[in-house]
């Protein structure tokens, strides 16, 4: 069993920026040559997510309504007024959808469905410089 810590930056463009890096993870996998085990996806930061989705433009669309119901942009949030800033939801949302996922590989290829990929979501109110550890475990 062995265990390697790689990592890749994001550059995302504004709040809502859905990025679709499941080549990124597979490419860092294929790199270790490992076939069989976990890959854990890390985003840095209180006001990114990692998760999966079908990557097409009327369910990212369908994502954001969704987050907009949960935690409004236009909301009263306290952390507005503890830091005089304006992203109180971007951390709400963060931590409803969370910073990591896990994915299982088998022989050498991720477990993803035919229409599930790995997406890094910008919930911060611009785009911001990310940074995502892939820690892969398998032999």
């Amino acid at each position: 069993m062995r265990q390697v810590l790689k990592e890749f930056v994001v550059n995302t463009g504004h709040e809502m920026d859905v990025i679709d890096i499941t080549d990124r993870i597979e490419a860092l996998l294929h790199e270790t040559g490992m076939k069989n085990g976990i890959v854990n996806v890390f985003v840095q930061g209180s006001t990114a997510a990692i998760s999966t989705i079908e990557y097409e433009d009327g369910l990212v669309r369908d994502l954001h309504t969704a987050l907009e119901r949960v935690a409004p942009t236009n909301a009263h949030y306290a952390h507005h007024l503890k830091w005089h800033d304006d992203n109180g939801r971007s951390h709400i949302r963060a931590t409803l959808i969370g910073p990591s996922i896990t994915v299982p590989f088998h022989e050498g290829r991720l477990l993803t469905g035919t229409w599930q990929q790995v997406v890094l979501i910008e919930l911060d109110t611009r785009g911001r410089r990310r940074i995502v550890y892939v820690s892969i475990t398998g032999d």
